[in-house]
């Protein structure tokens, strides 16, 4: 059973730990601890994570497999997003699934969900940015309509690493 739930500012603490988890699982084989350790105390520290919850562009959501917290989702609009891409476009920045927990479906479950707030807020596309490395998420953002539209710098700790923008049209 597949579940999906606001995350609010009390949620923090679990936000932190479940960031820290399944971003560590997904680049730890292709990054080096030095890096992983600089970029994951910035972007997941406590006080940078309850401001980004604060943010009222910014939605936050646990996604549940079995009552187990598998994974999280975030989305951004307006001044949130981390590229201009305008007020009818919605970013998704984060979509984490623990290890056990792929394979369940539950990439695709965030991904609809993103969609269906896009959809009722009338936004006019959906993007996100992925790691040109992360072989297996473009081909899940391929197979769901994304298509490359762009590409910017991500940092991880002093490393400049490149980023594909995948662009999805809603219609």
């Amino acid at each position: 059973m597949i579940n999906i739930q606001p995350c609010t500012l009390e949620d923090s603490r679990q936000l932190q730990e479940i960031s820290y988890v399944t971003f560590n699982e997904t680049f730890k084989q292709q990054n080096s601890p030095e890096n992983m350790k600089a970029y994951m105390e910035r972007a997941f520290h406590l006080n940078q994570l309850e401001k980004e919850l604060a943010n009222i562009s910014s939605q936050f959501f646990f996604v549940y497999l079995n009552h187990e917290l598998a994974g999280y989702l975030k989305v951004n609009t307006k001044d949130a997003q981390t590229e201009e891409m305008g007020d009818e476009a919605l970013e998704i920045e984060r979509i984490y699934i623990k290890r056990e927990c792929q394979k369940h479906g539950l990439g695709k479950y965030m991904l609809n969900k993103a969609i269906e707030i896009a959809k009722a807020r009338d936004m006019k596309k959906i993007w996100l940015g992925v790691w040109e490395k992360n072989e297996n998420a473009i081909a899940f953002y391929q197979k769901m309509g994304f298509v490359q539209t762009g590409e910017h710098s991500f940092y991880m700790g002093d490393e400049e690493q490149r980023d594909l923008i995948m662009t999805k049209t809603l219609i």
